[in-house]
């Protein structure tokens, strides 16, 4: 963190450099699946690896960020990385970069990619970590398939303020020759992704034109152009994950997988913190009788998304746990769920610098008519909750971040 005084600053001029001088490991790694999109790169991400390792595939994968532990971003062949191997790694991409301005995000990038180089697998699914075109996972130059999740406002300090400027960031990993899965998108990113596809030469499978998805009696199937599936709904909870089951499916068809891999991507995956039901561990021992779920969705469209889902669940009463950045959009975040829960409790994220107060969440929940309360912290919440309402249901919410203390404080 010494080394580069932002967090965060999207070019790709140090990420070049320190690759080159280790020797261009990016150009030695398995075929790649790069992932781009505002929400939904990792439910996806889960789904295509699920489905692959179904046929008897092995990944490596790439995401962030990271919930509990920093090595759950990188997974080696199928398992998240070993502490020696990751230790070993970082070494060699430190004594390489030296003392040379880098941030945090490139040189991790640099040294998952690394790894990637030296250990055998089919493929290397790389989701970006921010934007596209400038992202420090955008070296790749010929992914065997891009895709593009829906794009949503967010990040607009990074990216832009505008849906067409986010898309046009969002749209920049379209590479020429290579096929491009495209999920659902408002007409004016698709307009976006669609000349940039026309630029570079990339060719589009598009949502609603090659390829669609739908539910239907409790199941889901998909048509494109080779026919049509019919297959159980995903093991991830909600509309936006039948949309994100489309776009996984999308990518299986055009890599030419087996039927084996469309049921495997339904049923095998696995996501933490979105839409989770925790089922062991200090938390759940604290309220038996109740129900405690943990997602980690931020923005307007992760609320709407996050709404849907819990109506999809058998009726309960609802108790919200929120704590959110202060850059995101709170207001459009709580929105959705407003006809959902009937209390809220508001909490900071415990040692993350731009938080969001427990008393800001709380006035801006009472102004959308929350019952609203500050908490000190998330385990205090569901104390309360639990000697009020004993059955209920618990939604821990509004930040991967307060997602990851959850983790850690009921492991």
């Amino acid at each position: 963190m010494s080394l580069h005084p932002k967090i965060i600053d999207l070019t790709l001029d140090r990420m070049t450099r320190l690759l080159d001088e280790l020797g261009n490991p990016e150009k030695s790694i398995p075929p790649v699946i790069h992932i781009a999109g505002t929400n939904g790169k990792g439910s996806t991400q889960a789904m295509i690896r699920a489905g692959l390792e179904a046929s008897g595939e092995i990944c490596h994968a790439y995401t962030s960020p990271h919930l509990a532990r920093f090595h759950e971003r990188i997974v080696l062949s199928g398992k998240i990385i070993d502490e020696n191997i990751l230790a070993e790694y970082l070494s060699k991409c430190e004594e390489v970069n030296g003392n040379t301005s880098i941030t945090y995000f490139e040189i991790t990038t640099c040294a998952a990619l690394l790894a990637f180089s030296q250990i055998e697998a089919d493929y290397t699914l790389l989701e970006v970590g921010l934007g596209g075109r400038l992202d420090a996972t955008n070296v790749i130059d010929q992914p065997a398939i891009t895709v593009i999740t829906p794009i949503s406002i967010d990040h607009q300090q990074y990216l832009g303020d505008t849906l067409a400027e986010i898309a046009a960031e969002k749209a920049g990993i379209l590479k020429r020759n290579c096929f491009a899965v495209i999920g659902p998108q408002e007409d004016v990113a698709l307009d976006v992704i669609e000349a940039r596809a026309i630029e570079v030469g990339a060719t589009c499978k598009i949502y609603g034109q090659d390829w669609h998805v739908w539910e239907e009696n409790g199941r889901l199937i998909f048509q494109d152009e080779n026919g049509l599936l019919d297959l159980p709904m995903p093991k991830l909870i909600g509309a936006h994950q039948v949309q994100n089951a489309g776009i996984a499916l999308a990518t299986l068809r055009c890599l030419d997988k087996p039927n084996t891999s469309f049921e495997g991507a339904m049923l095998n995956p696995t996501w933490p913190a979105r839409m989770q039901k925790l089922r062991q561990g200090p938390l759940v021992t604290l309220a038996p009788n109740a129900e405690i779920w943990l997602d980690g969705g931020h923005n307007k469209a992760a609320g709407h998304a996050l709404s849907e889902a819990l109506s999809r669940l058998p009726k309960r009463n609802l108790h919200l746990i929120v704590g959110m950045l202060n850059t995101k959009d709170v207001q459009g975040y709580m929105e959705p769920l407003t006809e959902r829960a009937s209390s809220l409790y508001g909490v900071s994220i415990p040692g993350e610098a731009a938080t969001m107060t427990a008393e800001e969440t709380v006035n801006t929940a009472k102004k959308l008519g929350f019952t609203a309360n500050i908490s000190s912290d998330f385990v205090a919440a569901v104390k309360n909750i639990e000697a009020v309402d004993p059955t209920a249901r618990i939604l821990i919410c509004g930040s991967l971040y307060l997602a990851g203390k959850v983790l850690q404080e009921n492991s």
